[in-house]
């Protein structure tokens, strides 16, 4: 498999990035990631004051993946996410919510072991791998790698993890993709700004989709499939991401509008993916047993 160090770190998905790396469509390739303060937090007396903030939310590339057009779409299977034996948490003022309660930038350096994170002396979370930031470059001008939209970019959503596939529209001749960001555990919202943050690498196989026609990054899992939207409001999130799930059951189902809301209300759900990032993210989830009965692929 190809590997990818993570010296090749962008800061930013851009369309003139010079690639780090050129695949053909269907290849596998290892990204080694650094965790989202750029490795300058390693133990508990590094102090958050001293951090160089232009160094955050590192992506490893960008890949150059042959084939890839505009208006086609990167399809990104997660075959693996692997990380050591420690991570770190932050809280400081203006980051995150109920940020205005720590006049002092804090973090805690978070041991990981037995499937766990161990947060403080008898508080422990379950591993739960995922990728923060997965994304192309975008249409326009360059985006910050700390922030997410429709190029997918820093989405800070739990189900992109492994076994989950990652739709992305592509902008750019190749594509340009990148990933970091990888956390051992993060809940629905990342309320803090930081999720168990840990350095590590990533298997990812990309495939380009000519068939597929998306505006906004898309997931699939074993049982869902996931419509992924980012706006400056939870609220404007929410709705296009719904609004992108209907167009697609519409328009790769042949239903009608009518139906396709009626089914969402009964059996999708909208979710939050994160509410600290500079734009918000939300997602409607649709479970595939909903469609098992209506002929056709939505993906």
């Amino acid at each position: 498999m190809i590997v990818l160090s993570r010296s090749r770190r962008v800061f930013a998905f851009d369309g003139d990035s010079e690639p780090a790396l050129s695949v053909r469509a269907g290849a596998s390739v290892r990204l080694e990631t650094a965790d989202c303060f750029d490795g300058q937090v390693q133990a508990q007396d590094d102090v958050l004051d001293a951090l160089d903030w232009d160094r955050v939310n590192p992506a490893t590339g960008p890949v150059y993946v042959e084939g890839a057009r505009p208006g086609d779409v990167l399809s990104v299977l997660v075959e693996s996410v692997d990380f050591g034996h420690q991570g770190v948490m932050a809280v400081a003022q203006g980051f995150g919510v109920l940020s205005e309660a720590f006049p002092e930038q804090l973090h805690r350096i978070v041991p990981i072991e037995d499937g766990t994170a161990r947060i403080a002396d008898g508080v422990a979370v379950p591993l739960r791998p995922m990728i923060g930031v997965i994304g192309v470059a975008p249409a326009g001008a360059p985006v910050s790698t700390a922030s997410p939209g429709r190029h997918g970019g820093n989405l800070d959503t739990r189900l992109i993890t492994v076994g989950t596939t990652v739709y992305l529209p592509v902008a750019h001749e190749g594509a340009l993709f990148a990933a970091g960001d990888l956390h051992a555990a993060m809940g629905d919202g990342e309320i803090c700004g930081t999720g168990v943050e840990v350095s590590g690498s990533i298997a990812v196989r990309v495939d380009v989709r000519s068939d597929l026609r998306i505006e906004e990054p898309v997931l699939e899992t074993r049982d869902l499939v996931v419509t992924i939207a980012s706006a400056e409001t939870l609220d404007a999130a929410a709705e296009t991401a719904t609004r992108h799930m209907a167009a697609l059951l519409t328009q790769r189902m042949g239903i009608s509008l009518e139906v396709a809301v009626m089914l969402m209300s009964a059996g999708g759900d909208v979710q939050v993916s994160q509410i600290v990032d500079p734009l918000r993210t939300a997602r409607f989830a649709l479970p595939k047993s909903t469609i098992a009965g209506l002929g056709g692929e939505l993906l």
